[in-house]
Parts: C-alpha cells; structure tokens; sequence
C-alpha cells in the first residue's frame, strides 16, 4: 500500500509527522504538503504564476518529503501527477490543528487536500483533532491507519471520502464512533472594526456555534465525546453514508486494542 499525506498546518507541523509516523508502519508513504500554514484556504489552486517545489529532509526517517509554494491542493495536485513515482493508494491529509466541521468543510485547507486525490479517482482521508498541539495525536495518527487498511483490505469502497474529526481526550474518555453527516452551520461569521491610527480596517470574526440538537450530526456526535466520520462526496449533502453502526463499533474496538 502507497500512501501520499499532506495538511494545511504546513511541512513542519507535529500532526503531519505524527501521522506520518504511523502510517509508515502500514504503508509506503510520501509527505507532499504546504512549505507554511495555509488553513481555511479552501479549495483554492494557484493558475497564474509558478508553484517552486523543494525536497525536504524528513522529520520521520526513510519517509521522501516536499514542500510545496503553495496549498493544500497545488499540494496534492503536484505529488499525484508529478512528484509520486508509480502509484498512489489512498491520500490522507491532516492531522490538523482544530475540527472541520459542518459548513467549515468548504473553506478547509484540510479537507482539500483530501478532496483533490478523491477528485482524481483515489480513495481519500481528511483527519482533524479538536486542539492544537494536543496530546492526543495519536489517536487520530492510530484511526486514520485502521481505515487505510480497511480501505486496503476492501473492507471500505475505493471510491470513498472521509471528514474524520475527533475530540481532545485521552481514548478511555472517548465514548466510541458515530458515522455522520455534515452539521448545516459551524460558525457565525461577524465583522469587527478596527483603526490603526492611519486608517479605518476590518476583519473577520468566526464564532463557534455550540449545542447542535440533531444526533447525527458531525457537531453533536464531537460535542458529545465521540469521534465522528462522515463520508463526504461531490455533493457533499445528499448521499447515504456506507458506513455502520456496527463498522463504527468493530473499528473503536481496534482503535482501543491498538492504543
């Protein structure tokens, strides 16, 4: 199994090394990701002017690595038909700094990393964890290496796309695993004023909506100490998602096992 990562949090993050780190032990894997943080960048790809790529030494041994002048998905654009030799499997990206939820999965630097492999036909991964710099990496590092191999295995579709976002808990706290769907609204965005002496500016101001009342919701099931996974596809609403309960189950048991 081949796999390419990539983030948003740029090429020297913890989570992508982390990440990076145990999906080593499960596959073949290059790191191709942003030479700087590039969160709520979007889906954003650079068209009118050069993308400077540079081989990297890696953070994890025996790992090839590049940073790239540009986002998440000039990143994963450029190792899928460029910088990868021979094939790919699955593209992972994250772990990222803070959760993708809802309607933020359309500005997430994270999500499309993820959604430029699965728009070129490869099964994809975006893995997001609740806090920055958290001491529960691993667990996310230790989930995403359990789907890749379900993936692998075929036990999971190849044409699948996955937002997985987890708390900040130590796993004994963390309840289990809810398969979900897309919570309408995340944020609430607002605009503050401001004046630097100079001149008047403005700037933009996200405020964390809380409480999500509907169960099966990506935002209810993280509120509420579970790890959420929700299949993303082109229309990002509207399909069935051909995950179980029982699949969500049997996969916690082997997150717990593992840890």
């Amino acid at each position: 199994m081949r796999i390419l990562i990539t983030n948003d949090d740029g090429i020297t993050a913890q989570g992508l090394w982390i990440l990076a780190r145990e999906l080593k032990k499960v596959a073949h894997v290059t790191v191709v990701a942003p030479d700087r943080e590039q969160s709520a960048i979007g889906t954003a790809v650079t068209l009118r002017k050069p993308l400077r790529v540079q081989k990297v030494t890696p953070l994890v041994p025996d790992i090839e690595a590049y940073s790239v002048e540009g986002t998440p998905g000039d990143s994963a654009i450029l190792a899928l038909n460029k910088l990868v030799e021979g094939r790919v499997d699955i593209v992972v990206s994250g772990i990222n700094h803070g959760l993708n939820l809802g309607d933020d999965v359309l500005i997430s630097g994270t999500v499309s990393g993820a959604l430029q492999g699965y728009l070129r036909g490869f099964p994809a991964i975006a893995v997001s964890l609740a806090e920055a710099e958290s001491h529960y990496q691993e667990n996310a590092a230790r989930l995403a290496a359990l789907l890749a191999r379900k993936i692998d295995a075929k036990v999971l579709p190849a044409n699948i796309f996955l937002n997985v976002n987890l708390p900040s808990l130590p796993l004994e706290k963390i309840k289990g695993i809810k398969s979900t769907r897309l919570a309408h609204k995340t944020h609430i965005n607002a605009v503050a004023e401001g004046h630097d002496g100079k001149q008047e500016y403005y700037f933009l101001v996200r405020q964390q909506l809380k409480n999500d009342p509907d169960r099966k919701t990506d935002i209810w099931a993280v509120e509420h100490d579970y790890i959420s996974i929700t299949p993303l596809y082109i229309n990002l609403t509207n399909k069935p998602a051909p995950i179980t309960d029982e699949f969500c189950a049997g996969l916690f048991q082997e997150l717990q096992a593992s840890s």
